[in-house]
């Protein structure tokens, strides 16, 4: 364990105020049931707030783009959502429709069951393979790797492989597991890949002061939907009644 303690100092990043918070969220809506109405107010949400990105699922991805063209918002999706059970092919698939649709950021559930066979190949072909579909069209690949579902050997070796396989974040949760981001796996995550790549905290994180936890231990992108309860927190205007 020890091999994997950071040799370099975390990113150090001010939250001085909601602007630089919000910069680090992506504004997220997940939900099954999500309407076409709610995807606008997201998208006009993250305008209004200055958020890093939206992240919707695929059927909204294209929606989303057309709301935010012309903005600094960018669109994130989700690829082999919730489960990462899907053949390499789909998930292929998936991401370049999505990026071809208007996505600049996928962010992909690994195979967990690959991982949990110790089948490293299989788990790291997939993950390179969709990081140069991603890189192709502009796009940043984030890994997510359901840590409630992993021992600690097997969170350092994801993020190990993942680091290998060139992606440019690894992901804490889907949000849909018996529990999402914490601290601790937060800075288990940073010390395995260092300064290399992003590590994104993401499940459960409702308060400002979660996220600001999250920040501490390590993580540089936020994935939230309580993105404005937290701007609220902070201090920032009301957005405008839509």
């Amino acid at each position: 364990m020890s091999a994997y303690l950071p040799l370099v100092a975390t990113p150090v990043l001010t939250l001085s105020d909601w602007r630089s918070t919000a910069k680090l969220i992506e504004h997220t809506l997940l939900k099954p049931d999500a309407a076409r109405r709610q995807i606008d107010t997201l998208c006009q949400e993250a305008v209004h707030y200055g958020f890093h990105s939206v992240m919707v699922n695929p059927a909204n991805v294209a929606l989303a783009a057309a709301q935010l063209r012309g903005t600094a918002v960018r669109v994130g999706t989700v690829v082999g959502f919730p489960l990462g059970a899907n053949l390499t092919l789909i998930k292929l698939t998936e991401a370049e429709a999505a990026l071809r649709q208007g996505a600049h950021e996928l962010d992909m559930v690994m195979n967990i069951g690959a991982l949990k066979s110790g089948d490293r190949v299989l788990v790291q072909t997939e993950i390179r393979s969709l990081a140069r579909l991603a890189h192709q069209h502009g796009g940043l690949l984030k890994l997510i790797l359901e840590n409630a579902l992993l021992s600690q050997e097997e969170k350092i070796l994801a993020c190990a492989l993942a680091a290998e396989a060139g992606v440019d974040f690894v992901k804490t949760s889907s949000g849909l597991a018996e529990f999402g981001a914490t601290a601790s796996d937060v800075a288990l995550m940073r010390g395995v890949v260092g300064l290399k790549i992003g590590v994104k905290a993401a499940g459960g994180i409702r308060t400002a002061a979660h996220l600001a936890e999250m920040v501490d231990a390590g993580a540089n992108r936020i994935g939230t939907s309580a993105s404005v309860h937290i701007m609220h927190e902070l201090g920032a205007p009301d957005a405008d009644q839509y």
